[in-house]
Protein backbone atom coordinates (compact mmCIF):
# COMPACT_ATOMS: atom_id res chain seq x y z
CA UNK A 1 0.00 0.00 0.00
CA UNK A 2 1.58 3.70 -1.21
CA UNK A 3 0.70 7.07 0.57
CA UNK A 4 1.14 9.76 -1.34
CA UNK A 5 1.14 13.34 -0.24
CA UNK A 6 1.96 16.30 -2.46
CA UNK A 7 3.54 20.31 -1.60
CA UNK A 8 3.93 22.62 -3.91
CA UNK A 9 5.89 25.78 -4.28
CA UNK A 10 5.49 27.77 -7.74
CA UNK A 11 7.34 25.46 -10.03
CA UNK A 12 8.97 22.76 -7.81
CA UNK A 13 7.08 19.67 -6.39
CA UNK A 14 7.50 17.54 -3.92
CA UNK A 15 5.57 14.39 -2.89
CA UNK A 16 5.52 11.49 -0.75
CA UNK A 17 5.19 7.54 -1.29
CA UNK A 18 6.22 4.40 1.11
CA UNK A 19 7.31 1.53 -0.96
CA UNK A 20 8.58 0.00 1.93
CA UNK A 21 7.49 -0.22 5.94
CA UNK A 22 11.22 1.65 6.66
CA UNK A 23 12.20 4.06 3.73
CA UNK A 24 10.08 7.37 2.51
CA UNK A 25 10.50 7.97 -0.98
CA UNK A 26 10.48 11.80 -1.84
CA UNK A 27 9.45 12.51 -5.64
CA UNK A 28 10.85 15.61 -6.92
CA UNK A 29 9.24 16.96 -10.20
CA UNK A 30 8.62 20.98 -11.96
CA UNK A 31 11.38 23.95 -11.64
CA UNK A 32 13.93 23.66 -9.03
CA UNK A 33 15.32 26.91 -8.84
CA UNK A 34 15.82 30.19 -6.09
CA UNK A 35 13.78 32.70 -8.54
CA UNK A 36 10.63 29.96 -8.84
CA UNK A 37 10.28 28.82 -5.08
CA UNK A 38 11.24 25.82 -3.35
CA UNK A 39 9.59 24.07 -0.46
CA UNK A 40 11.37 24.06 2.53
CA UNK A 41 13.50 21.20 3.87
CA UNK A 42 11.79 21.16 7.06
CA UNK A 43 9.12 19.52 5.05
CA UNK A 44 10.17 16.40 4.96
CA UNK A 45 11.30 16.17 8.76
CA UNK A 46 7.83 16.89 9.56
CA UNK A 47 6.85 13.94 7.24
CA UNK A 48 9.74 11.85 9.35
CA UNK A 49 8.51 12.67 12.65
CA UNK A 50 4.66 12.11 11.81
CA UNK A 51 5.70 9.09 10.34
CA UNK A 52 6.81 5.82 12.24
CA UNK A 53 9.29 3.53 11.84
CA UNK A 54 11.10 5.60 8.96
CA UNK A 55 15.01 4.85 8.78
CA UNK A 56 16.11 5.51 5.02
CA UNK A 57 15.06 8.29 2.37
CA UNK A 58 15.09 7.86 -1.13
CA UNK A 59 14.18 9.96 -4.29
CA UNK A 60 13.16 10.30 -7.60
CA UNK A 61 13.79 13.23 -9.68
CA UNK A 62 12.87 11.67 -13.33
CA UNK A 63 10.45 14.66 -13.24
CA UNK A 64 12.40 17.23 -12.07
CA UNK A 65 13.23 19.70 -15.62
CA UNK A 66 15.31 22.20 -14.25
CA UNK A 67 17.79 22.85 -10.75
CA UNK A 68 20.44 25.19 -10.19
CA UNK A 69 22.17 25.82 -6.29
CA UNK A 70 18.92 26.04 -4.93
CA UNK A 71 18.37 22.92 -5.38
CA UNK A 72 21.54 21.63 -3.76
CA UNK A 73 21.20 24.25 -0.98
CA UNK A 74 17.62 22.24 -0.32
CA UNK A 75 19.57 18.65 -0.35
CA UNK A 76 21.96 19.54 1.28
CA UNK A 77 19.81 20.84 4.57
CA UNK A 78 17.53 17.47 4.19
CA UNK A 79 21.00 15.52 4.43
CA UNK A 80 22.04 17.51 7.75
CA UNK A 81 18.75 17.00 9.41
CA UNK A 82 18.43 13.03 8.46
CA UNK A 83 22.05 13.04 9.89
CA UNK A 84 21.34 14.61 13.31
CA UNK A 85 18.28 11.70 13.25
CA UNK A 86 20.51 8.77 12.24
CA UNK A 87 18.36 8.40 9.24
CA UNK A 88 19.94 7.42 6.19
CA UNK A 89 19.90 9.08 2.76
CA UNK A 90 19.85 6.95 -0.58
CA UNK A 91 21.26 9.21 -3.37
CA UNK A 92 21.18 7.28 -5.98
CA UNK A 93 17.50 8.22 -7.66
CA UNK A 94 19.20 11.75 -7.59
CA UNK A 95 20.93 13.10 -10.91
CA UNK A 96 24.41 12.28 -11.36
CA UNK A 97 25.50 16.24 -11.68
CA UNK A 98 23.69 16.35 -8.45
CA UNK A 99 25.33 13.59 -6.92
CA UNK A 100 29.19 15.03 -7.64
CA UNK A 101 28.32 18.23 -6.77
CA UNK A 102 27.12 16.86 -2.95
CA UNK A 103 29.89 15.13 -3.06
CA UNK A 104 32.62 17.65 -3.99
CA UNK A 105 31.08 19.79 -1.18
CA UNK A 106 31.46 17.33 1.62
CA UNK A 107 35.15 16.16 0.33
CA UNK A 108 35.92 19.99 1.91
CA UNK A 109 34.26 20.05 4.96
CA UNK A 110 33.66 24.03 6.13
CA UNK A 111 36.67 25.24 8.85
CA UNK A 112 35.35 24.38 12.05
CA UNK A 113 34.67 27.51 13.88
CA UNK A 114 33.68 29.35 10.64
CA UNK A 115 30.12 30.72 11.79
CA UNK A 116 31.34 31.39 14.97
CA UNK A 117 31.73 35.12 14.24
CA UNK A 118 28.51 35.61 12.79
CA UNK A 119 26.64 35.33 16.07
CA UNK A 120 27.15 37.40 19.01
CA UNK A 121 26.88 35.29 22.77
CA UNK A 122 25.84 37.33 26.01
CA UNK A 123 26.74 41.11 26.52
CA UNK A 124 28.98 39.62 29.51
CA UNK A 125 30.79 37.07 27.65
CA UNK A 126 31.57 39.57 24.90
CA UNK A 127 33.26 41.73 27.31
CA UNK A 128 35.02 38.34 28.46
CA UNK A 129 36.18 37.34 25.19
CA UNK A 130 37.42 41.09 24.30
CA UNK A 131 39.38 41.44 27.85
CA UNK A 132 41.47 38.02 26.80
CA UNK A 133 41.69 39.51 23.25
CA UNK A 134 43.77 42.71 24.67
CA UNK A 135 45.29 40.46 27.10
CA UNK A 136 46.66 38.38 24.27
CA UNK A 137 47.74 41.50 22.58
CA UNK A 138 49.67 43.02 24.96
CA UNK A 139 51.68 40.02 25.70
CA UNK A 140 52.31 39.85 21.38
CA UNK A 141 53.71 43.29 21.81
CA UNK A 142 55.61 42.76 24.33
CA UNK A 143 56.95 39.97 23.15
CA UNK A 144 57.21 41.61 19.81
CA UNK A 145 59.29 44.43 21.58
CA UNK A 146 62.10 41.99 23.27
CA UNK A 147 62.74 40.89 19.81
CA UNK A 148 63.40 44.34 18.44
CA UNK A 149 64.89 45.42 21.02
CA UNK A 150 67.45 41.91 20.49
CA UNK A 151 67.57 43.01 16.88
CA UNK A 152 68.94 46.57 17.61
CA UNK A 153 71.64 45.33 19.43
CA UNK A 154 72.82 42.99 16.48
CA UNK A 155 72.36 46.62 14.75
CA UNK A 156 74.88 48.17 16.80
CA UNK A 157 77.47 44.97 16.95
CA UNK A 158 77.26 45.26 13.09
CA UNK A 159 75.51 41.30 12.79
CA UNK A 160 72.39 42.40 11.51
CA UNK A 161 71.02 41.58 8.03
CA UNK A 162 69.13 43.99 6.07
CA UNK A 163 69.21 45.02 2.41
CA UNK A 164 71.09 48.26 2.71
CA UNK A 165 68.40 49.61 -0.89
CA UNK A 166 66.03 48.61 0.90
CA UNK A 167 67.07 50.91 4.10
CA UNK A 168 67.81 54.16 1.43
CA UNK A 169 64.36 53.59 -0.60
CA UNK A 170 62.19 53.05 2.93
CA UNK A 171 64.20 56.80 3.89
CA UNK A 172 63.05 58.24 0.86
CA UNK A 173 59.31 56.94 0.93
CA UNK A 174 59.31 58.49 4.72
CA UNK A 175 61.27 61.54 3.96
CA UNK A 176 60.83 63.27 0.83
CA UNK A 177 58.04 61.60 -0.34
CA UNK A 178 55.82 62.45 2.31
CA UNK A 179 56.86 66.52 2.34
CA UNK A 180 53.35 67.42 0.11
CA UNK A 181 51.22 66.27 2.07
CA UNK A 182 53.28 67.12 5.55
CA UNK A 183 53.48 70.74 4.11
CA UNK A 184 49.44 70.54 3.34
CA UNK A 185 48.28 70.10 7.10
CA UNK A 186 51.27 72.17 8.38
CA UNK A 187 50.64 75.48 7.15
CA UNK A 188 46.95 74.78 7.47
CA UNK A 189 47.24 73.99 11.17
CA UNK A 190 49.40 77.00 11.08
CA UNK A 191 46.63 79.30 9.75
CA UNK A 192 43.77 77.97 11.55
CA UNK A 193 45.98 78.60 15.30
CA UNK A 194 46.74 81.90 14.33
CA UNK A 195 43.03 83.06 13.44
CA UNK A 196 41.72 81.44 15.94
CA UNK A 197 44.74 82.97 18.14
CA UNK A 198 44.36 86.32 17.13
CA UNK A 199 40.82 86.85 17.59
CA UNK A 200 40.64 86.82 21.00
CA UNK A 201 44.04 88.53 21.38
CA UNK A 202 42.97 91.45 19.15
CA UNK A 203 40.07 91.85 22.27
CA UNK A 204 43.50 92.96 24.38
CA UNK A 205 45.14 94.63 21.35
CA UNK A 206 48.22 92.10 21.66
CA UNK A 207 47.76 90.64 18.07
CA UNK A 208 51.87 90.93 18.15
CA UNK A 209 51.62 88.09 20.43
CA UNK A 210 50.42 85.66 17.89
CA UNK A 211 53.81 84.94 16.81
CA UNK A 212 54.13 83.68 20.01
CA UNK A 213 51.15 81.68 20.39
CA UNK A 214 51.58 79.52 16.55
CA UNK A 215 55.40 79.21 17.13
CA UNK A 216 55.56 77.76 20.92
CA UNK A 217 52.37 75.71 19.86
CA UNK A 218 53.95 74.09 16.62
CA UNK A 219 57.64 73.81 18.28
CA UNK A 220 56.23 72.20 21.50
CA UNK A 221 53.27 70.07 20.37
CA UNK A 222 51.67 70.63 17.34
CA UNK A 223 54.69 69.85 14.90
CA UNK A 224 55.36 66.69 16.35
CA UNK A 225 51.88 65.51 16.96
CA UNK A 226 50.68 66.40 13.33
CA UNK A 227 53.78 65.11 11.45
CA UNK A 228 53.50 61.77 13.47
CA UNK A 229 49.30 61.87 12.59
CA UNK A 230 50.19 61.97 9.21
CA UNK A 231 52.93 59.50 9.16
CA UNK A 232 51.14 57.17 11.13
CA UNK A 233 47.90 57.14 8.30
CA UNK A 234 50.39 57.05 5.49
CA UNK A 235 53.43 54.84 6.41
CA UNK A 236 52.38 52.70 9.53
CA UNK A 237 48.85 51.78 7.52
CA UNK A 238 51.41 51.41 4.01
CA UNK A 239 53.67 48.96 6.95
CA UNK A 240 51.25 46.94 7.70
CA UNK A 241 49.82 46.55 4.41
CA UNK A 242 53.09 45.28 3.16
CA UNK A 243 54.05 43.19 5.56
CA UNK A 244 50.70 41.91 5.85
CA UNK A 245 50.39 40.67 2.41
CA UNK A 246 53.90 39.12 2.69
CA UNK A 247 52.18 37.04 5.88
CA UNK A 248 49.42 35.99 3.35
CA UNK A 249 51.84 35.41 0.36
CA UNK A 250 53.79 33.50 2.86
CA UNK A 251 56.63 35.21 1.73
CA UNK A 252 57.21 35.80 6.01
CA UNK A 253 57.47 31.93 6.24
CA UNK A 254 59.81 31.73 3.44
CA UNK A 255 61.98 34.47 5.49
CA UNK A 256 62.51 31.65 8.12
CA UNK A 257 62.41 28.75 6.15
CA UNK A 258 65.87 30.19 4.48
CA UNK A 259 67.30 31.29 7.69
CA UNK A 260 66.57 35.46 6.88
CA UNK A 261 64.82 36.56 10.15
CA UNK A 262 61.43 38.84 9.38
CA UNK A 263 62.51 41.24 12.02
CA UNK A 264 66.10 41.94 10.78
CA UNK A 265 65.40 42.06 7.02
CA UNK A 266 61.71 43.64 7.28
CA UNK A 267 61.00 45.45 10.42
CA UNK A 268 64.43 47.43 11.51
CA UNK A 269 64.98 49.14 8.16
CA UNK A 270 61.63 50.89 8.57
CA UNK A 271 62.21 51.48 11.99
CA UNK A 272 65.51 53.20 11.06
CA UNK A 273 63.85 55.35 8.63
CA UNK A 274 61.17 56.35 10.56
CA UNK A 275 63.47 57.02 13.52
CA UNK A 276 65.64 59.08 11.29
CA UNK A 277 63.28 60.48 9.25
CA UNK A 278 60.80 62.21 11.90
CA UNK A 279 63.10 64.88 13.46
CA UNK A 280 63.40 66.05 10.03
CA UNK A 281 59.40 66.02 9.37
CA UNK A 282 58.72 67.54 12.47
CA UNK A 283 61.26 70.34 11.71
CA UNK A 284 60.05 70.74 8.27
CA UNK A 285 56.27 70.97 9.57
CA UNK A 286 56.96 73.42 12.58
CA UNK A 287 58.58 75.80 10.20
CA UNK A 288 55.93 75.51 7.39
CA UNK A 289 53.52 75.85 10.54
CA UNK A 290 55.09 78.91 11.73
CA UNK A 291 54.95 80.17 8.06
CA UNK A 292 51.23 79.42 8.10
CA UNK A 293 50.69 81.90 11.09
CA UNK A 294 53.01 84.78 9.56
CA UNK A 295 50.62 84.23 6.60
CA UNK A 296 47.49 84.47 8.64
CA UNK A 297 49.18 87.48 11.00
CA UNK A 298 50.32 89.68 8.03
CA UNK A 299 47.84 89.46 5.46
CA UNK A 300 44.74 89.82 7.82
CA UNK A 301 45.91 91.36 11.08
CA UNK A 302 48.53 93.87 9.95
CA UNK A 303 51.50 92.69 11.26
CA UNK A 304 55.17 92.69 9.80
CA UNK A 305 57.14 89.74 8.42
CA UNK A 306 59.75 91.32 10.49
CA UNK A 307 58.19 91.67 13.90
CA UNK A 308 56.60 88.43 13.59
CA UNK A 309 59.87 86.35 13.02
CA UNK A 310 61.74 88.59 15.98
CA UNK A 311 58.52 87.72 17.95
CA UNK A 312 58.94 84.23 17.24
CA UNK A 313 62.58 83.44 17.64
CA UNK A 314 62.34 85.39 21.14
CA UNK A 315 59.76 82.85 22.25
CA UNK A 316 61.03 79.71 20.80
CA UNK A 317 64.28 78.22 23.62
CA UNK A 318 66.28 75.46 22.29
CA UNK A 319 64.72 73.27 25.79
CA UNK A 320 61.21 72.94 23.97
CA UNK A 321 63.22 72.52 20.28
CA UNK A 322 65.25 69.50 21.80
CA UNK A 323 61.74 68.26 23.32
CA UNK A 324 60.15 68.43 19.99
CA UNK A 325 63.19 66.87 18.30
CA UNK A 326 63.07 63.77 21.51
CA UNK A 327 58.95 63.76 20.69
CA UNK A 328 59.16 63.17 17.30
CA UNK A 329 61.74 60.38 17.48
CA UNK A 330 59.99 58.49 19.80
CA UNK A 331 56.64 59.10 17.60
CA UNK A 332 57.83 57.30 14.89
CA UNK A 333 59.51 54.20 16.81
CA UNK A 334 55.37 53.95 17.84
CA UNK A 335 54.49 54.06 14.28
CA UNK A 336 57.04 52.18 13.40
CA UNK A 337 56.31 49.49 16.01
CA UNK A 338 52.42 49.55 15.44
CA UNK A 339 52.57 49.69 12.06
CA UNK A 340 55.41 45.80 11.66
CA UNK A 341 53.59 44.64 14.67
CA UNK A 342 49.88 44.76 13.05
CA UNK A 343 51.24 43.39 9.72
CA UNK A 344 53.07 40.29 11.33
CA UNK A 345 49.85 39.63 13.04
CA UNK A 346 47.84 39.62 9.86
CA UNK A 347 45.08 36.82 9.24
CA UNK A 348 45.56 34.66 6.03
CA UNK A 349 42.85 36.45 3.44
CA UNK A 350 42.86 39.90 1.99
CA UNK A 351 40.21 41.48 3.97
CA UNK A 352 42.40 40.73 6.68
CA UNK A 353 45.26 43.32 5.60
CA UNK A 354 42.83 45.57 5.49
CA UNK A 355 41.96 45.06 9.17
CA UNK A 356 45.74 45.10 9.70
CA UNK A 357 46.29 48.25 8.17
CA UNK A 358 43.12 50.10 10.15
CA UNK A 359 44.24 48.75 13.26
CA UNK A 360 48.04 50.23 12.50
CA UNK A 361 46.56 53.31 12.11
CA UNK A 362 44.17 53.13 15.18
CA UNK A 363 47.08 51.81 17.58
CA UNK A 364 49.85 54.52 16.23
CA UNK A 365 47.59 57.69 16.84
CA UNK A 366 46.13 55.97 20.39
CA UNK A 367 49.76 55.48 21.38
CA UNK A 368 51.00 58.71 19.77
CA UNK A 369 48.61 60.84 21.95
CA UNK A 370 49.37 58.87 24.96
CA UNK A 371 52.86 59.97 24.98
CA UNK A 372 52.13 63.72 23.80
CA UNK A 373 50.19 63.41 27.19
CA UNK A 374 53.12 61.61 28.78
CA UNK A 375 55.58 63.89 27.94
CA UNK A 376 53.64 67.22 28.60
CA UNK A 377 53.65 65.92 32.12
CA UNK A 378 57.26 64.85 31.87
CA UNK A 379 58.33 68.37 30.80
CA UNK A 380 56.31 70.09 33.35
CA UNK A 381 57.72 68.45 35.90
CA UNK A 382 61.48 69.44 34.32
CA UNK A 383 60.33 72.77 33.97
CA UNK A 384 61.13 72.53 29.98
Amino acid sequence: MSVSNTVKALCGELSFDRPSDGTLLVRLSGVWKMKEGLPSASTIQEKVNAEQGIRSIAFNTKEVEAWDSGFLTFLTKVIDQSAEHHIEVDRTGLPSGVQRLLALAEAVPERKGARSGTTQGPFLERIGKKAIAYGESAVEMFHFLGEVTVTFVKLLKMKARYRRSDLFRLIQECGVDALPIVSLISFLVGVILAFVGAIQLQQFGAQIYLADLVGIAMVREMGAMMAGIIMAGRTGAAFAAQIGTMKVTQEIDAFTTVGFSPLEFLVLPRMIALILMMPLLYLYASLIGILGGATMGVGVFDLSWTTYFRQTCASIGLPALFGGLLKSSVYGVLIAISGCLRGLQCGNSSSAVGDAATSAVVTSITLIVTASGVFAVVFYVLGI
